[in-house]
This record gives structure tokens, C-alpha cells and sequence, in this order.
């Protein structure tokens, strides 16, 4: 029946009435329940052939005569649909068309191999490999006759609880899984076999394990966030969280494990009213016993240039901590306002060693062979500066940042670890800096590549963000993180949980470094940190192969004979 044999229905109709006696009077009556199925019907009918057609009408009336777009303008309704497919097409083609190895910044594969690290504490995969073994890329030299993993100078006995996920079922429609408590081993070094940063300070800093948190501000990420990061990784245990220039909350303090304060350009939690450094600030944050280091940060992979939070993010408790005023967008300078030279730089932080006696690092990014000469010269000169340099590699991408500077400035990781490497060799001073790499260095064989290259330790964030939720909407900057993970909205940041998101982080350091001590020992070592450039293979487009000491040959320190 139509909608207007319903209407006539309708107003054709009366109430049922009661009879003498009690009976219903039935003779074309009906009753009130049938009345609302067919009003209900009529609505719906309305809403089906009436509504979409006037509101199209509506589209076409308001989009012929826009002179904003010309796609609208010519074809109203059809660019219309034009416009919904390009708002969704990033999402198509990550999570339904992508091929498994294509999508930028992680492939699918390279996403979903995550996830199940941080879900199942597992990395296995079935049938082989899906690189393309044609093209150029590191690969990690074997031993003839490999270490036994029980002569590794690990800590592999199971000593730590924590959750995964069981897969029950899984079909077309739905999956069924759920969490069981685990004990795994912590893959953590020895003693004997850890790296010490700073061993001429008061408070030096051992490095049980090589992994750690990358820095990550707190209002760059919600509170959420960082309270899963800091309360995985301390259950993880020896690794550690990096503030990132934000300064130092409460959020970052709550698993009780091993804090870097980082320190930016803008001085953000250790700054005076009028916006100085202040030294009472940083001497009270020296006194706290969880930040074992402290890091200046001169560059960002990025972004060469002062940081930057939108004022949607600018919350008053990230307010407080940072010294800036509520709501307003924060720009830190793109250098630190207190020192133009390198001498002045290394001034203040002879002066930060002394005052807070721990470790003081410098953050840096690699922009060309010899950029880091100076550098290492006045460390050789003056015979002080830093104890650790933290290389960010120019495809860092953790923070919002400029398409020009994401895409062309800085070099990538490797390339940089190879020439930090050599500066710091031919100045003479390579014993006395620990080099910390980050720059997508978020698998194990990625971490073991990084380590024969140079580097000593390597941070992670892009790898912990999926950890605690990221899907890659690279919404970062818009506080709309529809995760929970880079908003400080309060109804977004609902969807993180804390408590099973921090499991996830744990498993997922636990899981690197279970993969880094299997590297390690397939190459014949006792341990990552032996890890050296001979260990290290190149292999070029036409198949030739040359290991990363022969194609980088280590530099003699300049005056020796």
C-alpha cells in the first residue's frame, strides 16, 4: 500500500469503541497500536521518497551557484560523491587496498607484524619472506657456528607477568580472543655486559636494555597515552621514557622506571617567568630520582625547528607544566635563545652536569658529511660536553611537522649513525659519547642494523604509538586522534585504556629484545652490544655485496701515526 492509500486509511478510521456488555465494537475500527504502525510507516515512507530528493534539489540549487569550486559548479551531485571518496581515500587504501608492502609511512605488513608483537608476543609468519630480495637494503651477517642462547649474556629466565591475547576463533564476521595472564623473560644484559652513560658522575646511567621510548611530549600525546607508555616500559624493565620537550608530568612518572628529561628550545619545564632557563628548576627536577638523564634538544627528524602544539591541545594542567598560557598555540624557538655558539652550548651543559650530576645529552639531526666535525672537535678540544648524542633520523615523523622539511631535510638513520660514527673516531672521543639512534627503527632487525652501524642504544615512538592505539590517521595535529593517542580531548582519549594498552607496550619492548638476542647470537655474539659494521652487509641493485666495514672503513683518529 502506498503512502496515500495509508493517509486515506488513516483518516477513514476511528477509534475502537466498547459495546454494551464489554464487547469491542469492531465494524471499521481501528485500534490505537495499528494506527502508530501505519503513522510509523507513513514517517518512513516520507523520509525514503520525499526527504533525499528535496534534499538533493537542496545540493543542486546551493552548489550551481557556489563560485568557490568549479567541479560543483558543473556537476553538483556528482561532485559531491567526487569529494566524499577523496575525504575517505586514505583510509581505502591503508586498511582495504594497499598491497602489503607499499603503504607509507608502514605497510600494512609492517603495521600488522606490530600488533602482533604487542598482542601475542609474536613475530613468526608462514611460507617465507615478502621483501623484495631485488632491491637494494642491510642485511645482517651470520655465523658459521652461532652462539647457543643459553651462553647469551641475557637475562632470558621468566621473570616478568604480563597479558596476550589467545585467538578462540576467528571467522569471515567476527574473531573471538581474549587475555591470559604470561611469564616472559625480560632479555634485559647482564651485568658486565651494559653500557654506562656518564661513569665519571655522581649518578651514572647503566642501560640494562637497548630499547627505549623516543621523546614524546605530553600534550603532543594525551595523558592516557603517556601513562601506558611510562606503566609498560616499566614493566618491561630496563628501558625508559623520553618527555620530550614538554616538560616532565606526573604521567610520565607513574610506572617508576628510567625518565630522560628532555629540554627544548622553548625551555618548557625548566623556564622562569620571563621564559630564561632557570637552574633552581632544573636542580629540582636533578633531584628526582627517576630522571636519570637529561637531553637538549637541538633538532627533530620532523622538524629542524621549534616545536609546535596547536592551542585546541593546550589543556590547563599541560599549561601548567609547560609555563604557557592556556589555549594558544605553543611555538618553541628553532634554537636555544641562551647560546649561538658551540663553546657557549657545551658551557651550559659542563654547568647542567655539575649541578645535576647525571648525564646530559645532545639531541641532533645529520644534514651532510662533515656537519658534525665541529662538534666533534670541540669535544676533543675542550675535553668535556656531552655524554650521549641522540641521532634523529630525518625520517622521524612522531610529531606534526611541514611536508618540505619531512620529505627533504635531514638524512636518514643510517647514513647519519655511519658519519656521527666516524666524526666522533677521527676526534678521538668516540669512548667517551654513547650515540642513541631513532629514526623507524621499530624492529628488531632494523634495531641490530643500527647497532653494527654505530649506535650504542635506540629510541622508539612511532612503534610505541601503535602499541598504545595509533592506526596511522595522521590526524596528530588536529587534536581528533580518533584513537585516543595524539588528542587531549577528554572523550577521545576514552577510547585508550590504560590498563590493557600498557601490556601491549611491554610485550612489544620485550618482544624487540628477545628478537635483537636471537640476531645476535645467529651472528655469533654473546650479546647486541658486539654488535659491529662487519656484522652489517650492503647489497646493491645488480646483487653485488659488501659488508658495511669494508664500505665504510673506520677512521683512524686524526694525529696518530
Amino acid at each position: 500500500m502506498g503512502s496515500e492509500g495509508l493517509w486515506r486509511n488513516l483518516r477513514a478510521s476511528e477509534p475502537c469503541t466498547m459495546a454494551a456488555g464489554g464487547s469491542r465494537n469492531l465494524g471499521g475500527c481501528m485500534s490505537d497500536w495499528e494506527r502508530w504502525v501505519q503513522v510509523a510507516t507513513l514517517i518512513v515512507l516520507l523520509a525514503m521518497f520525499v526527504v533525499p530528493p528535496a534534499f538533493l534539489f537542496f545540493l543542486y540549487w546551493r552548489d550551481r551557484g557556489q563560485q568557490q569550486h568549479a567541479v560543483l559548479r558543473n556537476f553538483p551531485i556528482l561532485g559531491r560523491v567526487r569529494y566524499a571518496l577523496e575525504h575517505i581515500g586514505p583510509e581505502l587504501r591503508q586498511y582495504l587496498f594497499d598491497a602489503d608492502r607499499s603503504g607509507k609511512p608502514y605497510s600494512r605488513d609492517e603495521y600488522r607484524n606490530l600488533v602482533f608483537a604487542q598482542k601475542y608476543l609474536k613475530t613468526l609468519i608462514s611460507f617465507g619472506s615478502k621483501r623484495d630480495y631485488q632491491k637494494p637494503g642491510w642485511y645482517l651477517r651470520n655465523a658459521l657456528l652461532p652462539t647457543l642462547m643459553s651462553d647469551m649474556r641475557v637475562d632470558s629466565a621468566p621473570s616478568i607477568t604480563s597479558m596476550r591475547y589467545k585467538v578462540a576463533h576467528e571467522g569471515l564476521f567476527r574473531r573471538e580472543e581474549a587475555r591470559e595472564p604470561v611469564q616472559v623473560a625480560p632479555w634485559t644484559l647482564l651485568p658486565g655486559a651494559r653500557p654506562v652513560i656518564g661513569p665519571g658522575l655522581a649518578e651514572p646511567w647503566e642501560l640494562s636494555g637497548l630499547i627505549g621510548m623516543s621523546a614524546m611530549s605530553y600534550g603532543a600525546l594525551g595523558r592516557h597515552a603517556i601513562r601506558a607508555l611510562s606503566e609498560g616500559l616499566a614493566i618491561a624493565t630496563g628501558s625508559w621514557v623520553n618527555t620530550g620537550e614538554g616538560g616532565l608530568s606526573e604521567h610520565h612518572q607513574v610506572g617508576g622506571g628510567d625518565v630522560v628529561f628532555q629540554i627544548g628550545p622553548g625551555l618548557f619545564g625548566v623556564r622562569d617567568e620571563s621564559g630564561a632557563f632557570c637552574w633552581d628548576r632544573f636542580q629540582e627536577h636533578a633531584r628526582n630520582p627517576l630522571v636519570r638523564a637529561f637531553e637538549l634538544k637541538f633538532h627533530q627528524g620532523a622538524k629542524i625547528r621549534g616545536g609546535h602544539v596547536e592551542g585546541v591541545k593546550v589543556t590547563p594542567e599541560i599549561a601548567a607544566i609547560r609555563g604557557v598560557p592556556v589555549g594558544k598555540p605553543i611555538d618553541s624557538p628553532n634554537r636555544f635563545p641562551m647560546f649561538s655558539t658551540l663553546d657557549q652550548a657545551f658551557d651550559h651543559v659542563a654547568r647542567m652536569r655539575e649541578l645535576g650530576g647525571k648525564p646530559v645529552g645532545i639531541k641532533i639531526v645529520v644534514g651532510a658529511p662533515g656537519s658534525v666535525d665541529p662538534l666533534a672537535e670541540a669535544l676533543a678540544r675542550r675535553g668535556d660536553g656531552p655524554d650521549f648524542l641522540t641521532i634523529d633520523g630525518g625520517e622521524g615523523g612522531s610529531g606534526a611537522t611541514y611536508q618540505e622539511m619531512a620529505d627533504s631535510m635531514g638524512l636518514p638513520i643510517e647514513s647519519a649513525i655511519v658519519l656521527v660514527d666516524d666524526a666522533l673516531r677521527r676526534a678521538g672521543v668516540r669512548d667517551h659519547v654513547k650515540l642513541m639512534a631513532s629514526g623507524k627503527l621499530s624492529s628488531a632487525d632494523r634495531v641490530a642494523v643500527a647497532l653494527a652501524l654505530g649506535a650504542d642504544a635506540v629510541n622508539v615512538a612511532r612503534g610505541l604509538m601503535i602499541s598504545v592505539g595509533c592506526i596511522q590517521a595522521q590526524k596528530c595535529h588536529t587534536n581528533e586522534c580518533p584513537v585516543g593517542v595524539a588528542t587531549t580531548d577528554e572523550e577521545l582519549m576514552k577510547a585508550l585504556v590504560v590498563e590493557e594498552k600498557r601490556h601491549r607496550v611491554a610485550n612489544y619492548v620485550i618482544t624487540l629484545r628477545a628478537g635483537l638476542t636471537s640476531l645476535s647470537a645467529a651472528a655469533g655474539l654473546t650479546a647486541p652490544t658486539q654488535l659491529e659494521r662487519q656484522h652489517a652487509v650492503w647489497r646493491d641493485a645488480m646483487g653485488r655485496v659488501i659488508r658495511a666495514d669494508q664500505l665504510f672503513p673506520l677512521p683512524e683518529p686524526r694525529g696518530s701515526s
